[in-house]
């Protein structure tokens, strides 16, 4: 089986597909981790992604979709979730393409829905450690003190990318790129809407019952 977990930026994408794997199995499969892997171990495709991602440039479709096609070469009977890809309809084109001609297809796409407002107060409310990666939420997880880690003291960081002004300008190009894609695979009869408002638990159990 083959999932694709669509949402804006802090819509829980990240988490579900975590749970997934952790808990159902799935082999979860995000972009980032899989690029940052291949040009860790310089592999050939690795190499020429690194070239794009050190000018800030995006790695081109067709790199990503090799490198997608060879995770699944390796396993193809597995199941996976692919989380925060497609990007775009040309790339779920491109997916579409490749899985055909492996004799594999998406089978559901679950797009978490959830209010601007409550994003931005989730991405703006996060805190990280530098030193231990820990993550904390002013609102929602807070440290035992304000501004330290629970783990090692270390005082804790707003990213750059979790300013409100970044979440607007984030949350602005996923509705210009992202959006389209909800109605690509609504038209394929493959969409289902999962409301992201909850727990991480509460999210879930929507998750599996639409599973």
């Amino acid at each position: 089986m083959i999932l694709v977990l669509l949402g804006p930026p802090g819509s829980g994408k990240g988490t579900q597909g975590a749970l997934l794997k952790s808990k159902l199995g799935f082999e979860h499969i995000s972009t980032g981790d899989m690029l940052r892997a291949e040009v860790a171990k310089k592999s050939h495709l690795g190499l020429k992604a690194e070239e794009y991602m050190k000018q800030g440039l995006l790695v081109p479709d067709d790199l990503i979709i090799a490198m997608i096609k060879n995770i699944l070469s390796q396993a193809p009977h597995k199941n996976y979730v692919f989380d925060g890809f497609p990007r775009n309809v040309n790339q779920a084109e491109a997916f579409e393409t490749m899985l055909n001609t492996m004799g594999l297809q998406v089978d559901k796409v679950f797009y978490f829905d959830l209010d601007d407002d409550v994003i931005i107060k989730r991405l703006s409310g996060r805190r990280v450690c530098p030193k231990c990666g820990a993550t904390y939420n002013i609102y929602y997880q807070k440290p035992k003190n304000d501004t330290l880690c629970d783990n090692d003291n270390t005082p804790l960081i707003q990213r750059d990318d979790d300013k409100e002004e970044v979440i607007a300008n984030r949350l602005r190009v996923y509705k210009e790129q992202t959006f389209p894609l909800i109605e690509y695979y609504k038209s394929k009869g493959k969409l289902f809407v999962v409301s992201a408002n909850g727990t991480q638990e509460e999210v879930f159990e929507k998750l599996k019952s639409m599973l």
